[in-house]
């Protein structure tokens, strides 16, 4: 696996502005420890174009630089959470070519096939039986914080997610779109 120096370089922007969005740009929820975050639109979004390696590391560096500047100490299980969301996400970037500049129905309905079911499976699953096996968290108290964290993702990236990847398409070329002139 080799990565390029633009998505090496997308990595590092990614992930602090993961950190900033998220320690700055969030709603509480009610929910204790659990925010309405549009850091991960902006996951979703550039896990869309450079993969899901990409998305997998700007999940896990993000995520621990904010639990280590927000509350001294990591919670991996969550950790976890954001590296899969972000490479299930990132798995869409082949289906979707959004460097061609083409987002249409069929593109807008497969990104958001693929972030329902990372966030369904990620937050819904996989953070509270998580929190349970290495946290001894209360499940009554993860199943909801988890809950009311991937349906707040779900919403977010299904919003904010869809509409950076429009205005993203629109300054890409289409293929073909280009003649030359004689």
């Amino acid at each position: 696996m080799k990565l390029s120096t633009r998505t090496i370089v997308a990595i590092g922007i990614g992930a602090a502005v993961f950190l900033v969005l998220n320690r700055f740009v969030s709603i509480p929820s009610g929910i204790p420890n659990t925010t309405i975050n549009t850091a991960y639109a902006f996951l979703a979004f550039m896990a869309v174009i450079f993969g899901p390696i990409a998305g997998a590391l700007i999940g896990l560096i993000g995520h621990v630089l904010t639990d280590a500047t927000a509350y001294g100490s990591v919670w991996w299980s969550w950790v976890i959470v954001s590296v899969f969301v972000g490479a299930v996400i990132g798995l869409s970037w082949k289906r979707i070519n959004i460097e061609n500049g083409i987002f249409g129905k069929k593109e807008i309905i497969t990104f958001n096939l693929y972030q329902i079911a990372a966030n369904l499976v990620g937050w819904g699953l996989l953070a509270p039986v998580l929190d349970i096996i290495i946290y001894a968290e209360p499940s009554d108290k993860v199943f909801m914080q988890g809950l009311v964290a991937g349906l707040a993702n779900l919403v977010t990236i299904a919003i904010l997610g869809t509409a950076f990847l429009a205005i993203y398409a629109r300054t890409r070329t289409k293929t073909g779109s280009l003649n030359i002139e004689k």
